[in-house]
């Protein structure tokens, strides 16, 4: 079984990160199986969420075809983050799990450059994000 409710309160209770990488299942879901594993991987997603365990964005890139990470946050969009959470677990909270705040994920002095625009608003439509229009790596525009 995916985490129960008692591994999301453990995980809640010693502030474990979790990077859940639901897009990995939910692109492969050909058999009976793999239907039931994303549904089981939706509502513990849900609940996690819902006790306010810490999860930061993953893809386990590699099991889909490169340049479709950022699906992973309609995904959690759709499953009840809100955009700016979102945002957020790709962001300030995977800059935790990587123990680098205010190195990366964040805009302020002394930290890398690493910024992009987009075009339309993805507070509103979480999708505008694959809109880039703009990228800046460690100071350098792309």
């Amino acid at each position: 079984p995916l985490l129960l409710e008692e591994d999301l309160q453990a995980m809640l209770q010693v502030g474990t990160y979790w990077v859940p990488t639901m897009q990995t299942y939910y692109k492969r879901q050909n058999t009976d199986f793999e239907k039931r594993f994303v549904k089981r991987h939706e509502g513990a997603f849900k609940r996690g969420l819902e006790l306010g365990v810490r999860i930061a964005f993953g893809t386990d890139i590699g099991s889909f075809p490169h340049g479709e990470q950022l699906d992973e946050f309609d995904l959690m969009v759709e499953y009840g983050m809100t955009p700016l959470q979102a945002i957020q677990s790709a962001t300030t909270v995977a800059a935790e799990v990587l123990r680098q705040d205010g190195k990366i994920g964040c805009l302020r002095a002394g930290a890398h450059a690493d910024l992009i625009a987009v075009d339309g608003d993805p507070l509103q439509n979480i999708a505008d994000l694959k809109a880039t229009c703009f990228v800046m790596k460690e100071g350098k525009v792309h």
